[in-house]
């Protein structure tokens, strides 16, 4: 056998290694991330009406179209709000929200904002900007202390209301809690961020800030057995009162999750968990070692005839 078939072995080697190693380091083609635009918003955040399709704000809100929606400016006794105009009714859901909160403030700022997963919408009230006796899921990212407390502010908390329970502002929501955590998230210069993930079946409810570096997420908490209203409106409140800072949202993407991703998006570490090899790719990698096979064999019979030729 020539020179020509052993380079055309050698070849085909390689060209199965190659195949081997892409197919075997592909992603998956779905991240189970699928876009809800109903509940998502980004700048200029109006149309031409000066309206949103899908969002109403309101109350002392002020839209800068290249910038923010600031729901409170760092000036006393204001409320404003930015709320959904549909539920959510996906069962399973990821929130990722833009903020950012900061002001004159030296040593006194507040109050903070608050995020909602509710029956009601746009009822103003003391409750970080929304109702008292509220129906499902408030996240508080609070700035203010109003009494003495072991933990540090700024400091975030979730409450889940039954309609009949009041928040109990005096004591910062201490009787209320189910999940909490101490994030230094005010006056950053790195986007400031949020992600809630929410998993009907289970109950699975998960909280991850970034407020450290680009995409360094850690956990806030991790909560089962949370029920929320089937049909909840998503909403985003701020109030002032002495103390004030600017409460601004930059954006939100709200997408549904497909079941079999979720438990990959609970997991309490920031790593990508390790791609499996899927029958796709070993389909792929099947078809690189027929092709292969096949261009062998070929080479082997011009090789073996050349030699027939040389041979007469």
């Amino acid at each position: 056998m020539g020179k020509g078939f052993f380079s055309t072995l050698l070849m085909g080697v390689a060209l199965l290694s190659a195949a081997a190693v892409v197919t075997a380091d592909a992603p998956e083609d779905d991240d189970g991330l699928h876009p809800l635009r109903t509940h998502s918003i980004y700048m200029p955040y109006i149309d031409q009406d000066l309206q949103n399709r899908w969002f109403d704000f309101g109350g002392d809100t002020i839209i800068n179209t290249n910038k923010h929606i600031r729901l409170t400016s760092d000036a006393p006794s204001q409320t404003g709000y930015l709320w959904s105009r549909l539920p959510i009714t996906a069962s399973n859901f990821q929130i990722d929200f833009e903020f950012k909160v900061e002001g004159k403030g030296d040593g006194l700022f507040g109050d903070g904002f608050g995020v909602w997963l509710t029956k009601e919408r746009v009822e103003m009230g003391p409750v970080f900007g929304n109702r008292d006796n509220f129906e499902g899921l408030g996240i508080f990212f609070d700035t203010y202390a109003n009494s003495r407390q072991a933990h540090s502010f700024p400091f975030v908390m979730a409450m889940l209301g039954d309609g009949r329970t009041s928040y109990d502002g005096a004591h910062d929501g201490l009787a209320n809690k189910i999940g909490s955590c101490e994030v230094d998230f005010r006056g950053k210069t790195v986007p400031t961020k949020g992600r809630i993930i929410y998993h009907r079946e289970s109950g699975r409810l998960i909280l991850k800030t970034q407020t450290k570096a680009w995409d360094q997420w850690e956990d806030c908490f991790d909560l089962s057995d949370v029920k929320l209203p089937q049909l909840a409106y998503l909403g985003f409140t701020s109030v002032t009162g002495e103390v004030h800072d600017n409460h601004d949202i930059i954006s939100v993407t709200t997408s549904t999750i497909t079941k079999g991703n979720f438990a990959a998006r609970k997991s309490n570490n920031n790593t990508p968990p390790p791609q499996k090899k899927t029958g796709v790719m070993w389909y792929l990698k099947f078809l690189a070692a027929c092709g292969v096979f096949v261009a062998l064999v070929m080479a082997f019979k011009m090789s073996k005839g050349n030699n027939d030729m040389k041979r007469f």
